[in-house]
C-alpha cells in the first residue's frame, strides 16, 4: 500500500498544503487544499472521500474536485463521514448558494456525489481496504481513521485534543505508522486546549499512552502545524526530546510512504 501526503499543513502559505491524505490511487482521507496538487486523471481514480470532520481546512477542495470531474464520473464519489459532518456540508457548502448540490445533480437518481454516513467503531471495506473509523476530540464532531497495509495499520488521529479513547483502540493495533497532529507551539497553549489541538506538550502527554512494544518498526508522522509556528514546534519538540526518543518524522506535502510485507 501506498500514502501520499497531498497536505499536512495547519493553514496556507507557498508550499503549505491543508489536510489531504491520498491511499493507494482511489481513496482520500479528507479533502484539503493539497487535493488540488492532484492531476485530472488522478481525480478520477478517486472513489471514496473519508472526511475527519467539517472544518474548511479538511474539506476545501472536495467541492472543486468534485467540480473538475464530474464531466468524467462513470459512477458518484462516496464521501464517507459521521452524520453531523454529512449536515454541515449539505447546510453550508453543498446548498445551491455557496456551492451547487452535487449529490442531486444530474439527477438525485444519478448524482455525481453520494453521502455515506459512518460512526466511530465502523469498519468500511472499500477499494481492496479495510477502513475503521476511531474517535477523536475536537470541537466539532470528529473522527480519526485506520487503514489496514500489508505491514500493519496507518493510523490518523485527525485534529483532537487529549484523547484517552483513541489510544484504548490504537494500542489494540499493531501500527505500522501513526500520524498525529501539533498544530500550535507551547506560546499557544492555551488556544491549543480551547481549540482542542496539540502542541509539544500535549503531544508528549499523547504520545505516553503509546504502548510501543505492540507497534514494532513505527513510524511517527506530525501533521497540521500553522505554518508561522513550524519552525518553533520543531525547535520545542526537539528541546524536549521528543524527536530523537520517538524517531518523528515532519510530513510534508509531496512524501511516499509505502507499506510493504505480510499482515499479521
Amino acid at each position: 500500500m501506498q500514502v501520499k501526503i497531498l497536505g499536512c499543513s495547519g493553514a496556507i502559505a507557498q508550499h503549505a498544503r491543508t489536510t489531504s491524505f491520498l491511499i493507494d490511487e482511489h481513496i482520500l482521507i479528507d479533502a484539503g487544499t493539497g487535493v488540488g496538487d492532484l492531476t485530472v486523471d488522478e481525480m478520477l481514480k478517486i472513489e471514496h472521500v473519508f472526511l475527519t470532520h467539517s472544518h474548511l481546512d479538511h474539506v476545501a477542495a472536495l467541492p472543486l474536485m468534485i467540480d473538475t470531474v464530474a464531466g468524467g464520473l462513470t459512477r458518484p464519489v462516496v464521501v464517507h463521514a459521521l452524520a453531523e459532518t454529512i449536515e454541515a456540508l449539505k447546510r453550508h457548502i453543498f446548498n445551491g448558494t455557496i456551492w451547487p448540490d452535487f449529490s442531486a445533480i444530474p439527477s438525485v437518481a444519478n448524482p455525481f456525489l453520494v453521502f455515506q454516513p459512518l460512526q466511530v467503531g465502523e469498519v468500511v471495506q472499500v477499494s481492496g481496504h479495510r477502513v475503521e473509523v476511531l474517535p477523536a476530540a475536537h470541537t466539532v464532531p470528529a473522527v480519526g481513521y485506520a487503514v489496514d497495509t500489508p505491514a500493519g495499520h496507518w493510523v490518523f488521529t485527525g485534529d483532537t485534543c487529549t484523547n484517552p479513547a483513541f489510544w484504548r483502540r490504537a494500542n489494540e493495533l499493531r501500527m505500522a505508522m501513526l500520524v498525529i497532529e501539533t498544530a500550535f507551539s507551547e506560546r499557544e497553549l492555551n488556544l491549543a486546549l480551547r481549540s482542542q489541538h496539540l502542541c509539544p506538550s500535549l503531544l508528549d502527554g499523547e504520545l505516553a499512552h503509546l504502548e510501543r512494544e505492540r507497534h514494532p518498526g513505527l513510524r511517527i508522522g506530525i501533521t497540521h502545524t500553522k505554518p508561522i509556528e513550524k519552525g518553533l514546534i520543531e525547535a520545542e519538540v526537539a528541546q524536549m526530546g521528543l524527536a530523537g526518543e520517538y524517531g518523528l518524522i515532519w510530513l510534508e506535502a509531496g512524501q511516499v510512504f509505502e507499506f510493504v510485507g505480510q499482515p499479521r
